[in-house]
C-alpha cells in the first residue's frame, strides 16, 4: 500500500465513476469498452496533456504543481476533503522514506481532565489509527459497554474503533444505518493514510481489515474519501433502546483527538442518555459493596 499506488488508483478510480454525460463530454452513441471517462478525456477537461495525466496516473511524474493537482481535482469534480486527499498523497510521494515504528500514545493530562469535565456527556480519546486511548463512563457505557472498561489501559489490547465497526458484531448492530458509519469509517482512513503514509501500524490495521471484512475491501476500494467531524446517527442500544446522537470530533492539531455524543435538548435521546447515565451510576453503587464484601471474605 504505497502512495504511489494509492495516487494512481484514486485517480483511476475516481475518473472511472463519472459518467461522460456528468460532465458535458459527447460520446456520439459510441460503445465504450471502460467505465466512466477516458484518460485523455479527463486530460481534456483538466487542461493538461494526455501524456501527462496518463505519467501522473501511473504514478510516474511527482512534479505535479498545486495548480495542476487543482484544475485535476476540478476536473474530477472532487470536494475539499478529496482535494486535500489528492494533495496529501502527491505530497506523500515526493517525501518517501522508509516505514516508521509508529511512537506510543498517550493521553495528556488536559484531556484526562476534560474527560471529568465531561462526565455527563459520552466520550471517548481516539489516536491516529483509531485506538481507543480512553473514554469516560458514559462513553464506554454507550460504544463499547460489551468490553472492559479498563481495556484503554493496556496498550497491547486496547480496542479499536474501525475493527470495531467492521468486526464486531455488538457494535455493528448499534448503528442502525451500519453502512453509513462504516463508510465514515473507512473515509476517515483513507485521509489518514495520506497524512501518515509511512505508519507501518496504520498499513497493518488496513491489510488485517481488508483480510477479514470483504465489505471493509469493497468501501476501500472505491476510493471515497471524507473527513467526518460531525455526524448523526441512530443508535440502537441494547439498555436504553433506539436513541438518535451527533457525534462531533474536537480535534486540537495531529495527536489524539476525542470523539462526543451529543443528543437534543427535551429529546427522548437524552432522556434514554439520562436512562444509561442512571443505569451505570447504579450498576457502580451496587458493584463497589459486592467487591468490598469478597475482599472482606478473603481476609
Amino acid at each position: 500500500m504505497t502512495g504511489k499506488s494509492q495516487l494512481g488508483d484514486f485517480l483511476q478510480a475516481r475518473r472511472s465513476q463519472l459518467r461522460p454525460e456528468d460532465v458535458g463530454v459527447p460520446t456520439y452513441g459510441e460503445r465504450r469498452r471502460v467505465p466512466g471517462l477516458r484518460r485523455e478525456e479527463l486530460a481534456l477537461l483538466a487542461g493538461v496533456s494526455a501524456s501527462y495525466y496518463t505519467r501522473l496516473e501511473q504514478g510516474q511524474s511527482l512534479s505535479a504543481s498545486p495548480e495542476v493537482l487543482d484544475a485535476i481535482a476540478g476536473a474530477l469534480r472532487l470536494d475539499d476533503s478529496e482535494r486535500r486527499y489528492l494533495h496529501d498523497l502527491v505530497r506523500a510521494d515526493r517525501h518517501r522514506t522508509q516505514g516508521r515504528r509508529p511512537a506510543p500514545e498517550r493521553v495528556t493530562e488536559a484531556t484526562s481532565q476534560l474527560l471529568d469535565v465531561l462526565a455527563d456527556v459520552p466520550a471517548i480519546v481516539l489516536g491516529l489509527r483509531s485506538d481507543v486511548l480512553a473514554w469516560n463512563r458514559l462513553g464506554h457505557a454507550l460504544f463499547a459497554g460489551h468490553l472492559d472498561r479498563g481495556a484503554p489501559d493496556l496498550a497491547g489490547q486496547r480496542p479499536n474503533m474501525a475493527r470495531l465497526v467492521f468486526l464486531d458484531c455488538h457494535t455493528r448492530d448499534l448503528y442502525a444505518d451500519w453502512p453509513s458509519k462504516a463508510r465514515a469509517v473507512v473515509g476517515n482512513l483513507r485521509v489518514v493514510v495520506a497524512q501518515h503514509p509511512q505508519d507501518t501500524a496504520l498499513h497493518a490495521l488496513l491489510g488485517e481489515l481488508s483480510a477479514r471484512s470483504a465489505e471493509f475491501s469493497s468501501m476501500w476500494a472505491d476510493h471515497r474519501v471524507k473527513e467526518c467531524s460531525v455526524a448523526s446517527y441512530e443508535m440502537r442500544h441494547p439498555l436504553i433502546g433506539p436513541l438518535t446522537v451527533v457525534q462531533q470530533t474536537m480535534s486540537h492539531g495531529p495527536g489524539p483527538h476525542t470523539v462526543v455524543a451529543t443528543t437534543e435538548a427535551g429529546s427522548p435521546s437524552r432522556a434514554a442518555l439520562s436512562l444509561l447515565a442512571q443505569t451505570i451510576t447504579q450498576d457502580t453503587a451496587v458493584a463497589g459493596p459486592a467487591r468490598r464484601g469478597r475482599r472482606a471474605g478473603t481476609a
